[in-house]
């Protein structure tokens, strides 16, 4: 049975309440974990705050060093990580293996980050009176850093939060999804076995928000790092506020996907493939707003049609599927819900629409309007693809930005000004041209607006955000 990690003890949950992990491909159980208590949380933050004041006296190049090793351990471990990802998330086991594979492309960015990230110098005499003074900004750990890891991806996520947590000398509790935490649970063995000191990384589990809430309200607790829904966002931040605990928030998208007249019909459809059903379309940032011009659109849904129809799906475990289930046999259910109740409001099914467990089928719908509310704010987190016609861009813009998300968004024009002119009107934090809005580079700053999130992950932000500046003074030093 996988355990809690605090300080440097694996446990069991102080009233011994357990979860159980399920393969949402077969029902079969994998494993239980704890049940977080308010005890453990209170326990988590004590043992992190201590094991703080030791890992921060490790200068950067050793935390760099001990998380490369980490890296090259992940690598000989890549095998057995990859089938625990795919057993406990239901992703296929090819697209398991690729999100193991980016602990070396993005730990090893943020180590080489953190080695040049310099402090800025005010010279003397910018100001009248400071003639003889200096003025230079060093970054500083923040203390506890809670990041709550989501399901659908969490060894990218872990890669986001984590490494940059370290290496700027905090300490990190890890609130996994309960889900599929056993993945992130491996991590934190390997992180140990790396040299990561005793209570600079502690894992809590727990179901219905309660422990991540638990541990976000615990004062000891100085930046809670949030991938996941925005209500979950919404309700952090609140808890964050009683102790003015910063926040970083990674939320809910419904991004607008725009296929103008002048388009790439082929390479459109290619995109929806990579863009809407990688991970059987559980992606924030993926287009999930479909705007297609009506001069091309039957071309469109035609073509889309014809290339999801080759689309294997099946065993996550056969290397030869290419979309597997969701998360769980639940979240199935939800996205049949939101079909349904789009094809209520006047939708057609023209593609698909069936569910089996925790599987559902790619599914294209027709007739979908601007004033359904798949069009502004339900997002639907499944392999579904709701298509809007219209005549005029502005039309299109117009509804990209009526919902209340700002995630990402996308635009395909052969007309390069065009393009730049409808992406930098689109009300959204990233903007892809000529390819789908699932686009997320490591070293890109990472972040939706509106009610998507707050601040931004990536090599070039997230070192930054999850430390503070502190500037020192030489007062007439010079004189």
């Amino acid at each position: 049975m996988a355990k809690n990690l605090i300080g440097n003890k694996w446990l069991d949950a102080s009233d011994g309440a357990v979860i159980t992990i399920t393969n949402p491909a077969t029902r079969e159980v994998i494993d239980t974990v704890p049940e977080s208590t308010q005890k453990d949380c209170d326990a988590a933050v004590a043992a992190a705050r201590k094991g703080q004041k030791l890992w921060v006296k490790k200068p950067i190049y050793e935390r760099a060093a001990i998380l490369m090793k980490f890296v090259s351990l992940v690598e000989k471990h890549k095998d057995e990580l990859a089938k625990l990802l795919s057993d406990e998330t239901g992703k296929p086991i090819t697209e398991a293996y690729g999100e193991i594979a980016n602990v070396s492309i993005g730990i090893p960015a943020f180590c080489e980050q953190a080695k040049h990230m310099y402090g800025n110098v005010i010279p003397a005499g910018q100001e009248k009176g400071n003639e003889n003074t200096l003025q230079f900004t060093q970054q500083q750990p923040l203390g506890v850093v809670e990041a709550i890891i989501p399901f659908n991806f969490p060894s990218d996520l872990f890669c986001q939060k984590i490494p940059a947590a370290l290496l700027m000398g905090n300490a990190v509790i890890m609130k996994p999804s309960p889900h599929n935490p056993l993945t992130l649970t491996k991590y934190a063995e390997l992180l140990i076995e790396a040299g990561v000191d005793e209570g600079a990384i502690n894992v809590i589990n727990g179901t219905g928000g309660f422990a991540a809430q638990a541990l976000a309200a615990n004062p000891g607790v100085n930046l809670v790092s949030l991938t996941g829904a925005t209500k979950s966002g919404m309700e952090t931040m609140r808890t964050c506020a009683q102790n003015l605990t910063h926040t970083m928030l990674e939320l809910g998208g419904n991004d607008a996907f725009i296929l103008d007249r002048d388009g790439d019909v082929d390479l459109a459809v290619e995109e929806v493939v990579w863009g809407r059903l990688y991970n059987t379309g559980q992606v924030c940032c993926a287009s999930k707003r479909f705007l297609i011009h009506n001069s091309v659109k039957k071309e469109f849904i035609d073509k889309l049609i014809k290339r999801v129809s080759k689309i294997k799906r099946g065993m996550p475990s056969d290397p030869t599927v290419e979309i597997g289930c969701l998360i769980s046999e639940q979240a199935a259910k939800n996205v049949e819900e939101q079909v349904n109740k789009t094809v209520a409001e006047g939708a057609t099914i023209i593609y698909g629409g069936k569910r089996d467990g925790a599987f559902y089928d790619i599914t294209i719908l027709d007739n979908v309007t601007k004033k359904m509310e798949v069009a502004k704010d339900m997002e639907i987190f499944g392999p579904v693809i709701p298509i809007i016609g219209f005549d005029d861009i502005n039309e299109a813009i117009k509804i990209a930005n009526q919902s209340s998300y700002g995630l990402c968004g996308c635009i395909f024009s052969k007309d390069a000004s065009n393009a730049m002119k409808i992406a930098n009107q689109l009300d959204c934090g990233g903007a892809i041209i000529n390819g789908a809005s699932f686009f997320r580079s490591f070293e890109m700053p990472f972040g939706g607006w509106n009610h998507s999130g707050i601040g931004n992950e990536g090599v070039m932000t997230t070192l930054k955000e999850m430390s503070r500046t502190k500037t020192v003074i030489l007062k007439n030093i010079l004189k």
